[in-house]
């Protein structure tokens, strides 16, 4: 199983961090579409924040594992934008956990 974890902040519900484990064992390797789906959503959503906000995600990545913690932006518009970009993250493997939640799961924490 996929676990998905978000901790957010809880004065203001900012994401502080998140962290996913775990494969799915839907299928075979290669052919397990739930670990493409979930890699390509957090992975592209890294490199989004990278692109588009222009700030580098203190992310590691190992085989099966990614996290980060969200360093607050000093200017509030690039913030919102790294926020906006995650909370999409979220969006997108929650639709993923409706349809596949026998092999994803997501926990959200209020710090």
């Amino acid at each position: 199983m996929i676990s998905v974890t978000v901790k957010r902040r809880a004065a203001d519900r900012r994401i502080v961090s998140f962290a996913i484990s775990g494969h799915a064992k839907y299928a075979d390797r290669g052919k397990d579409i739930i670990c493409a789906g979930v890699s390509a959503v957090s992975v592209g959503t890294v490199n989004a924040i990278e692109a588009l906000a222009t700030v580098e995600l203190p992310a590691k990545m190992k085989n099966g594992w990614l996290s980060s913690d969200i360093p607050e932006q000093p200017d509030k518009e690039t913030d919102d934008k790294v926020q906006l970009l995650l909370e999409s993250m979220v969006v997108m493997l929650g639709t993923i956990e409706k349809t596949y939640g026998k092999y994803v799961v997501i926990h959200e924490q209020l710090l």
